[in-house]
């Protein structure tokens, strides 16, 4: 077996667990449970109120690497071609995000212009760059300088990410918009519905007490 092989299927294997007796307590009912290994496709299960407690899900690192990938190339195209396409008394204005939110800015709206960077920019390359930086690394065993401090900011900006909040306000606006100019979607809002499903997988594709154990056991 190949050397390159052997180590992408390692990241396939159900995660490494740390030595001595770990806990992991319910979100839902605070109940304490000994965190044992569970089975590639299985998740454990709290004994009170059946919530899940942690799932070891198949490639995790892999699949979370790739989303993560996939949304930054997404996020990319955001920026390079049009959101909105609005035609107006004979005159056409194309719009992305970021001219969106400088708009904004000069309408004396600096607060709503600047979350809009913050909310739909900033945090979902946040995101994405910190679950590649983290996980990429883990694919080989290994732990990258500063990968904890990384996941914890990554984890705590995922609140903030609200690309979906975005997008859904947009679909409101076009149709109010749609009695006074002809719009269309560019390329750039179906890119970033893109970017909004790929986030949801990245996050999904592995789970917190996996990462945390892998990067636990990497650093040692």
């Amino acid at each position: 077996m190949k050397k390159g092989f052997s180590r992408t299927w390692k990241a396939m294997l159900p995660w490494p667990k740390p030595p001595g007796t770990r806990y992991s307590a319910c979100h839902f009912c605070d109940t304490l449970h000994e965190s044992f290994p569970v089975n590639e496709g299985s998740a454990a299960r709290c004994i009170r109120c059946g919530a899940v407690l942690y799932q070891n899900r198949p490639a995790s690192l892999v699949r979370a690497t790739a989303f993560s990938l996939a949304a930054l190339f997404l996020m990319v195209l955001v920026h390079v071609f049009p959101f909105l396409t609005m035609d107006a008394a004979s005159l056409r204005r194309n719009l992305t995000l970021i001219s969106a939110s400088t708009a904004l800015m000069d309408e004396n709206a600096p607060i709503l212009g600047t979350a809009i960077i913050l909310f739909t920019v900033v945090a979902p390359l946040v995101l994405a760059g910190g679950m590649i930086y983290v996980c990429f690394p883990l694919m080989f065993g290994r732990s990258a300088p500063l990968a904890c401090h990384v996941a914890k900011w990554m984890y705590r900006t995922e609140p903030w990410n609200m690309v979906e909040v975005f997008l859904l306000g947009v679909l409101v606006s076009l149709l109010k918009l749609a009695k006074v100019a002809d719009v269309h979607f560019g390329f750039g809002f179906w890119a970033f519905a893109g970017v909004m499903v790929c986030l949801a997988g990245a996050v999904a594709g592995i789970d917190r007490e996996e990462l945390w154990d892998r990067l636990e056991v990497a650093r040692k």
